[in-house]
């Protein structure tokens, strides 16, 4: 399993919102600029999350976007599972995978299985609010 720039740039981009969380609206040439990523591209990842209802944006002066929710709200695996579509590491466990027929005979599936429970778990057990508490916590030992 390989996250694509689209997973990882959605994910700095919520990181981000939820370290400006309770500040009003967040530009995203702000955002783009701080994140280094361009804002072309951002274009094309905030429909996802906006359309999710993950943040809300407002157009105009004193607009740009911001959480719909509290940091703690927000579990990475849900994140990436909207950009990257489903996080099984072989098509057989796909969400949208037909029957294998092999399924009742595959020596690997139990594996494979297990691998993609503890992938889920992982990524479900991480909030964007660790990552701001991560954050204050380098900035208060400094």
């Amino acid at each position: 399993m390989m996250i694509s720039t689209k997973g990882r740039y959605a994910l700095r981009v919520m990181i981000d919102l939820a370290e400006n969380f309770g500040k009003g609206y967040v530009p995203m040439k702000e955002v783009a600029e701080r994140q280094n990523i361009s804002l072309k591209y951002l274009e094309r990842i905030l429909p996802v999350l906006t359309r999710n209802k993950l943040i809300e944006g407002v157009q105009g002066k004193g607009g740009g976007y911001r959480l719909t929710a509290d940091p703690g709200r927000y579990r990475v695996g849900d994140i990436l599972r909207l950009t990257e579509g489903d996080l099984a590491p072989v098509a057989c466990l796909g969400c949208d995978a037909d029957a294998c027929e092999r399924a009742a005979d595959c020596k690997t599936l139990p594996m494979w299985s297990e691998f993609h429970r503890l992938t889920n778990a992982y990524f479900d057990g991480i909030l964007l609010s660790d990552f701001v508490k991560s954050l204050e916590s380098n900035h208060t030992n400094s």
